[in-house]
């Protein structure tokens, strides 16, 4: 199950941030998930609770915020959601070969809460959790 590997990487990155930031506790954890991210988010919620047994996150909430997969046509620049599964044929000419994915792959701590005051957005991690689907 890779949500355990997302989980166990966000608390680590949280942990790291939290010790850096001189908190004690950590109560919340907003993370942004593409809906092409190939995340379970209740699969991923089961997994974070465990990861956070005997951490500064134990008894953290986590809060998964959506997005939406989103493409673009590169020959008539008609903009559409994809759905699940994934619908990469342009509705409005039909072509498919000139797709571009423009959302929908996120996978990123957006926000930490701790005790004492709350991280600033993107404070947590040096650089995004990244997962490709």
């Amino acid at each position: 199950m890779h949500e355990m590997s997302i989980a166990m990487a966000v608390v680590g990155q949280v942990e790291e941030a939290a010790r850096a930031g001189a908190a004690h506790a950590v109560s919340r954890v907003e993370l942004q998930v593409g809906e092409l991210a190939g995340v379970v988010p209740d699969a991923l919620a089961f997994c974070f609770e465990l990861a956070c047994a005997g951490t500064v996150l134990e008894g953290a909430e986590l809060v998964t915020r959506p997005v939406t997969a989103r493409a673009r046509c590169g020959a008539c620049t008609g903009e559409w959601p994809v759905g699940m599964p994934p619908d990469l044929c342009c509705p409005a000419c039909g072509r498919a070969t000139e797709v571009e994915l423009l959302s929908g792959r996120e996978l990123r701590v957006l926000r930490v809460t701790w005790e004492d005051g709350a991280a600033p957005a993107g404070a947590p991690c040096r650089e995004p959790i990244s997962e490709e689907a």
